[in-house]
């Protein structure tokens, strides 16, 4: 039988919301293609339980006592000794810092392709895996597969998908490895960034900005209105290349796709590679002096004015209710 593989990302006991998604979409292609779910990860400590809830017909868990935090060559040779064992017909990966370091690695020494950063994921009536992604700076789809390797590889933006759970009973193998004496490569430590800036596919509000800002300073404002909703802060592609917002927080059809229960964009006009990557969102709260902004169209709450004079109203508002 056929094999779907997804590669679930670990971090400080917690299994990351994006590798459940990929277990929720790897139990649709397998109905289509006849296969199993195979779940695998490298972790000391055991998450079975919380992988088991969402769909894979095997956990595989690879382990050494020795080993402490992510590393890109024992992940990447551990992986490999497996893969290459089991032959796996499709594997997908969270589009992750990690996964992003991991996946090609994996590729170049499987001599098979990947495709990076997807948005949707299909299958052909051959059972290829159709992988589409935006191209040419998001001004087209392009939709890529692999007929001559396997396994087919893709990583996965996080949002994308939705996490179902669906409880199995899962076959559970457990391989413990030694670390390789000749590592040339040492993990010293992880370090969290900004708490402002990490996590925006897993926050519950999200507070957005654009050109309409018109300074990077416009982005301090928005970090104060971010923090009274404990929330993150996030940019279109036009603030991001204006310089006023770094790259990771972009969101967007060349960014990252996030559906939080409350999104408000902050003189975000709605281009639509950036309505892409945020019209799922449970409440949209647009603020934007052109009242024909397309923005507009998608909001529950459309609020026309000057970003500057409205978000510290806002925030005011916040802090006396707190009170």
């Amino acid at each position: 039988m056929k094999e779907i593989w997804v590669y679930i990302e670990t971090f400080n006991k917690k299994v990351k919301k994006v590798s459940l998604e990929l277990l929720t979409k790897a139990n649709e292609l397998s109905q289509k293609l006849g296969a199993k779910v195979v779940a695998v990860y490298i972790d000391k400590h055991d998450l079975d339980d919380t992988i088991s809830k969402y769909g894979a017909d095997k956990i595989i868990h690879l382990y050494s006592k020795d080993l402490q935090i992510y590393n890109s060559q024992i992940y990447t040779d551990a992986l490999y000794n497996l893969i290459k064992d089991n032959r796996p017909h499709i594997l997908l990966i969270g589009a992750t810092s990690i996964g992003r370091d991991l996946a090609p690695r994996l590729a170049a020494k499987l001599n098979t392709g990947l495709t990076a950063d997807c948005t949707q994921l299909d299958l052909d009536e051959d059972g290829l895996l159709l992988q589409t992604r935006p191209a040419f700076g998001g001004n087209i789809m392009a939709t890529i597969i692999c007929p001559e390797h396997i396994p087919q590889m893709a990583t996965v933006r996080p949002g994308i998908f939705e996490a179902k759970k669906l409880e199995k009973i899962p076959e559970i193998e457990k391989i413990e490895f030694e670390l390789e004496k000749d590592c040339i490569t040492k993990t010293l430590e992880i370090m969290e960034k900004n708490s402002l800036l990490k996590y925006i596919t897993e926050s519950n509000v999200i507070v957005a900005g654009g050109r309409g800002l018109s300074k990077k300073e416009g982005f301090d404002l928005l970090r104060d209105l971010a923090k009274e909703l404990n929330g993150t802060i996030a940019a279109s592609r036009a603030a991001v290349e204006a310089g006023w917002a770094p790259q990771e927080i972009q969101v967007g059809q060349t960014g990252k796709t996030v559906k939080p229960k409350i999104y408000i964009a902050c003189g975000i006009s709605g281009a639509i590679q950036h309505i892409a990557g945020m019209k799922d969102s449970k409440c949209i709260i647009a603020i934007n002096k052109d009242k024909n902004a397309p923005i507009f169209k998608i909001a529950d709450y459309a609020i026309i004015g000057d970003v500057y004079e409205i978000v510290p109203k806002l925030i005011e508002k916040l802090r006396t209710l707190k009170q």
